[in-house]
Order: C-alpha cells, then sequence, then structure tokens
C-alpha cells in the first residue's frame, strides 16, 4: 500500500504547478502540442500512476508471499507467547514433512489406499487454478529420526514410537494447528490498531448516441485510517478525478480533493481497557492455547507409552502361552508313556489331553489377542491398521527395570523361609499394611503432591486466568451501560470531478478555503435491555468461571490422591505377584518330581502348570502396572516435561526431596 500512496502524494504535489501552468500557458501548450493534447497527456499519466500503483500494490505478491508471511508473523506470536507463558521457546511447525513415516510405510509395504489422498497433501493432483505451482513441497525429505527398516523387520522402540506419533498421529498436528489459528486470530486483532491504508482506481465511460458524445472520468484515491487504544478513530483521504470531453470541442477538468475525520468516544466504549479488550483476550487466547498443548501431550506421551506397553504386555503373555502349551504337550506325552508302562490310569491321560487342548486354545486366542492390540496402536501412531511394524521386545526389560529393582530391594529387606517364625494356628492375627520402607521414589507425601500439582497444572493455570477473564467482562457489561458521547470532526479541501463536468475549471485543495465541521453525538441511557441482561449475564458466567476453577481444582486433588493410592497399591501388587511367581515354579518342580515319583497325579501338575502361567502373566502385568502409575502420577501433578519430539523427562526423586524438605 505505501508505493500506491507514495506515487499519489507525490503526483498530487506535482499537479497545482500544472494547474498553474495550464491557466497562464494554455494557449503556447495547445499551439505546440495541438488542441486537447495536454489534456489527454495529463489523462494518460494519471492512468499510468495509478495502473503502476495497484500493479506494485497487488500484482506483485503471490500467493505464496502471502503464506510466507503469515507464517513468519504466526511463528514469531507463538515464539513470544511461549516465552511468556512457559519461560522457554521450543522449536515450533504446522508443516509436516513430506516424506512422512506413514507415507513411506504405505509406498514400501504397498499398502492399499482409496485415494492419492491417502499419502498425503503434497500427494494430490493440483486442481484448476491452483494457487501456488510448488505447495505443498514435492520433496523427499522425511521427518527427523525416522526409523530405518532393517532386515525386512521393522521394530519401533518406544523412544522412537514417541517420535513417530509427534508427526503422525493427527489429533497431534490439530493441537498444533489450533495454536498456530490462534495466533494469526491474535494477529488480525492487532491489526485492528495498525495504520490501515486503502486506495482504488476507477474509470467511467459514457457514450450519447444522439449527440454522439463521448465522455470519460478516471478517479483515483488512497486512505489511511488508525484506531487508537484510547478509541479515537483517525481518518485521511485524497481522490484524484480526472474528466475528459473525447468529442468537439474537447475539454478535460481535474478535480484533487482531501480530507481528514477524527472520531472520539467520551462516555460509553472510552477508555483502554475497553477498547483493546478484544486484543487483551486474543493474547490471552494464544497463552491458553499454548498451555493446552503442553497438557496435552503430557497426557498424550502417557497414552502411547500406556499403549506401548499393553502390547508388550500381550507378548509377554503370548510367550508364557507357548511356554505353557509346549509344557502341557510334554505332560500329555509323559502321561501316555506312563500310562503304556501301567504307571497312570487312563483318565489321567486324558486329563493331560484336555489341558492340551485348553492350551492350544489359549495360545491361539493370546496370539490374536496381540494381533489386535498391535492393530490398535497403530491409528494411534498415526500409522496404518495394515502397515507391518514390531515392537522391540527388550523395551519391556528396559521400561519395567525400575520395578524389577523395587522387587529385589523388597526381597532383600525380607527375611530368609527359614528364619521365619512361623506361629501355631490359632495364634492371633495381626494384620499389617504395607511397609513405607518399600516405597517407590514416587511415592511422595499426599500434601506435597497435591501442592505440586496445584502449581504446575497448566490447565489449572487456564482456568484461573479463565476467571480474570470473566471479571474483564463484566466490566466490559457495565461500561456498555452508560450513555454514549461522541465526537466527530471532519476537515475536508478540493472537489471531486465526474462524467458531466469535462467542462469545468480544475479544482485542487487550498489551506486557505478548508471546510470543518464537528458533530457531538448524546446517546442518552434510555433502552439498555439488552446490555442489562447482558451485564447480568456477565455476573452469572464469572460464578460459573470460578465453580470451574473450583471443580478443576478439586478434580486435581483427587487425581492426584487416587494416583499415589494406585501406585502404593501396585507396588503391593507387584511384590505379591512376584513372590507367586517363586512359589508357583516351585510348585511345578515338586509336583513333577512327585509325579515321576507315582506319589502325585496328573491333576496336580496341570494345576501348578496353570498357576505358573497365571503367575507369570500377573507379574508382568503387575511391573508394567507400576510404571503405568508412576507416569500417570508425574502427569496428574503436571510434572512430566515433554519436549518438541514427544519425547519426555520424568521428575527426578532429588527434585521430590527437595519439595519435601
Amino acid at each position: 500500500m505505501k508505493p500506491l500512496l507514495a506515487s499519489v502524494i507525490l503526483w498530487v504535489q506535482a499537479m497545482p504547478e500544472w494547474v498553474k501552468m495550464s491557466s497562464k500557458t494554455g494557449d503556447n501548450l495547445s499551439r505546440i502540442v495541438g488542441p486537447g493534447r495536454f489534456y489527454r497527456d495529463k489523462t494518460k499519466l494519471l492512468l499510468v500512476v495509478l495502473a503502476a500503483s495497484a500493479l506494485v500494490l497487488s500484482g506483485c505478491r503471490t500467493p505464496a508471499q502471502f503464506r510466507t508471511d503469515a507464517d513468519k508473523t504466526a511463528l514469531k506470536i507463538i515464539e513470544q507467547k511461549q516465552q511468556e507463558a512457559l519461560g522457554r521457546t521450543s522449536d515450533f511447525s504446522i508443516e509436516r514433512p513430506a516424506e512422512t513415516f506413514r507415507k513411506r510405510l504405505m509406498v514400501s509395504q504397498k499398502l492399499p489406499y482409496s485415494s492419492e489422498a491417502s499419502l498425503g497433501t503434497d500427494a494430490l493432483t493440483p486442481i484448476e487454478h491452483w494457487p501456488e505451482k510448488d505447495y505443498p513441497p514435492r520433496s523427499t525429505a522425511s521427518e527427523p529420526n525416522a526409523p530405518v527398516q532393517t532386515n525386512g523387520v521393522l521394530k519401533l522402540s518406544l523412544v522412537q514410537a514417541l517420535q513417530v506419533a509427534a508427526y503422525n498421529n493427527f489429533d497431534y498436528q490439530t493441537e498444533k494447528e489450533n495454536i498456530f489459528k490462534m495466533a494469526l486470530s491474535l494477529d488480525l486483532e492487532r491489526n485492528n490498531f495498525r495504520n490501515i491504508f486503502n486506495a482504488q482506481v476507477q474509470n467511467q465511460f459514457k457514450h450519447d448516441t444522439a449527440t454522439d458524445a463521448t465522455e470519460t472520468a478516471n478517479s483515483g484515491d488512497a486512505g489511511i485510517s488508525r484506531t487508537l487504544a484510547n478509541g479515537a478513530s483517525v481518518a485521511g483521504a485524497i481522490a484524484i478525478d480526472l474528466a475528459n470531453l473525447l468529442t468537439a470541442p474537447g475539454g478535460s477538468s481535474l478535480g484533487i480533493a482531501a480530507d481528514a475525520s477524527v472520531s472520539i468516544p467520551l462516555l460509553r466504549g472510552s477508555g483502554r481497557h475497553i477498547v483493546t479488550e478484544p486484543l487483551t483476550q486474543a493474547e490471552r487466547d494464544v497463552t491458553y492455547a499454548i498451555w493446552d498443548f503442553e497438557q496435552f501431550r503430557k497426557e498424550f506421551a502417557v497414552k502411547i507409552a500406556s499403549a506401548y506397553f499393553g502390547v508388550l504386555r500381550q507378548v509377554d503373555a503370548l510367550s508364557n502361552s507357548e511356554e505353557n502349551y509346549g509344557s502341557l504337550i510334554r505332560s500329555a506325552r509323559r502321561s501316555r508313556r506312563l500310562a503304556d508302562a501301567g504307571r497312570l490310569q487312563e483318565i489321567q491321560v486324558d486329563q493331560a489331553v484336555q489341558n492340551e487342548l485348553r492350551a492350544r486354545q489359549r495360545w491361539i486366542g493370546a496370539t490374536q489377542s496381540y494381533k489386535r492390540s498391535l492393530d490398535s496402536f497403530k491409528p494411534l501412531l498415526g500409522l496404518a491398521p495394515d502397515a507391518e511394524i514390531e515392537l522391540d521386545q527388550k523395551e519391556l526389560s528396559i521400561l519395567t527395570k525400575p520395578s524389577w529393582k523395587l522387587i529385589e530391594q523388597h526381597l532383600q529387606r525380607q527375611k530368609p523361609q527359614n528364619e521365619q517364625k512361623v506361629l501355631p494356628a490359632d495364634a492371633t492375627v495381626k494384620l499389617t499394611g504395607p511397609d513405607p520402607c518399600d516405597a517407590g521414589p514416587l511415592e511422595i507425601d499426599k500434601q506435597v503432591a497435591v501442592k505440586t500439582a496445584l502449581a504446575d497444572r497448566l490447565d489449572l493455570r487456564s482456568v484461573v486466568g479463565k476467571v480474570y477473564d470473566a471479571q474483564r467482562a463484566v466490566v466490559v457489561a457495565a461500561d456498555a451501560l452508560g450513555a454514549e458521547l461522541t465526537l466527530f470532526g471532519s476537515a475536508s479541501s478540493g472537489g471531486s470531478r465526474s462524467i458531466g463536468s469535462a467542462d469545468e475549471s480544475d479544482i485542487h485543495p487550498r489551506f486557505d478555503k478548508t471546510a470543518l465541521s464537528s458533530v457531538l453525538t448524546l446517546d442518552l441511557a434510555v433502552e439498555r435491555t439488552k446490555e442489562r441482561n447482558d451485564y447480568r449475564n456477565s455476573l452469572i458466567d464469572l460464578d460459573r468461571s470460578v465453580r470451574s476453577l473450583q471443580q478443576l481444582e478439586d478434580q486435581v486433588k483427587l487425581l492426584v490422591r487416587n494416583a499415589l493410592r494406585k501406585l502404593l497399591e501396585e507396588r503391593e501388587n507387584l511384590y505379591i505377584q512376584a513372590k507367586s511367581v517363586g512359589v508357583a515354579e516351585k510348585r511345578v518342580k515338586s509336583v513333577t518330581l512327585f509325579l515321576e515319583a507315582g506319589r502325585a497325579q496328573m491333576r496336580d501338575l496341570l494345576e501348578s502348570q496353570d498357576a505358573l502361567l497365571s503367575a507369570q502373566n500377573g507379574l508382568t502385568s503387575a511391573a508394567v502396572d507400576y510404571r503405568i502409575a508412576e507416569l500417570e502420577l508425574q502427569r496428574d501433578m503436571g510434572v512430566l516435561t515433554v519436549n518438541e519430539k514427544g519425547l519426555w523427562k520424568e521428575y527426578s526423586p532429588e527434585a521430590i526431596s527437595d519439595v519435601q524438605k
């Protein structure tokens, strides 16, 4: 807009000299350049200047430049708000790599899809009149840290799963786009308080067949306006008109008009806090969006980890089922040999065969459960359900290492079996609760955990901020109840020309001939039914926002307290299952020996093997559940940190100790 305004101003500055020259030396110019030539040149000059300015303004900026400008503006706002909201900045982009992991798997594994849109926006065929030839970019750039397929098997670690989800999950991308759109909305609100330029070029043509007269009128105008923070609106404009009679006797008339105006609210709608309220709210909405996204990332990371653990739990259950199935096949074979040797009844052989068949059923069921859980996990990462991937089974021992460490510490504190005093059966039973010495590092005091959550939960900060928003809304609604007093002033000079005024004399702005006017409007607060209702509703909304805060605060306290209870419960279950596995393994060994010696029945062996399978699955589930409980507690306390790649950083026991001190 600035190039156009500068061009018009230069043209206007030169115009008085042309008008003056025209009045004094018109005859000489007519003799030199011919009748009407001088005016036709002015017409051409006007059209050239205005057309060139319009081209500079609009024709030279492509849609790609507008998009790039919007991206720069939004990302700058997001970086600023990240620093204000979080005290740090991180990389942020809504542009996804052209070669996403999802697309790479679909192409390399030749997965079926319904249309080219299944491969991403960059795979679409541009439709007619598509504004940007090279957007979306069709590069081969892939997402950072994308897993690489080796030896035909693609295994994903937990870290890789978190990174893949951060780039491919649909909800994750939508949350980032919501922040971006909020930033653009804020820029639009800021634009209301910037200098707003406008310009227009117009050509009129008229031909009268009765008189064979032809007239044209060319006009251009440019203006600037701005709304100030106190509510005042200031505007200025300049217009240039040139009317021409193209048939004899010819003629041309130039008109230049300039005007300026100001509007100032003095009562209702005045004051910085009232005028800038939409801008203030837009600023805060971006902050809320950033907080919400941070909270979403924490919940999302725990959700990915829980689902990942769930699949590995199914893998372990499948492995246990396979081992149990093989063991029962061997038991059935052994029973057959013993029966053939006359050392076992035929009915016990049938029991062994029946258990073998049940084991096969459990094995097939465990296989299908694993495949179902894996297929359900893939869309959570943003991958197609038929994509061929595997989860790294080594992660189960790595992820549950803290759980196994707790078991070792617990068993070391326990007295050996032979040192434990065996009480008489009729002795008084004294029930003892969980030993505090067995507690894990995250099992902290409830009050400390609650205070930490109230200080660090970002969604709670958003709700606290919205209470303040509701208070401001009450102030704005109360302001609307008053009378409105507005002062309007304007100044104008010069005049305009149009078709039918080609034979009139030129006119241009003169400061000694300026029209000044002012209007003072008072709108009495007589009819304020809508405003009255709005004010009352704002008070209701304030009370609702306070209740929402109280409700969320209670919910956070409940979540944290229950998370600590669950952590204690899962810890005790972990110890119980560890002991159960030891007992079950000892039982299987003993029954096997007794069966060989003819002192046990096949039913005893089959029951002991089922008990071992159940104990093994229970131990794995307990170890997984304890780790999930630890992550959920950190999530509910708001202390789990997740970066832009989707990777988390856990709350350290040292930090917890500092809080407790």
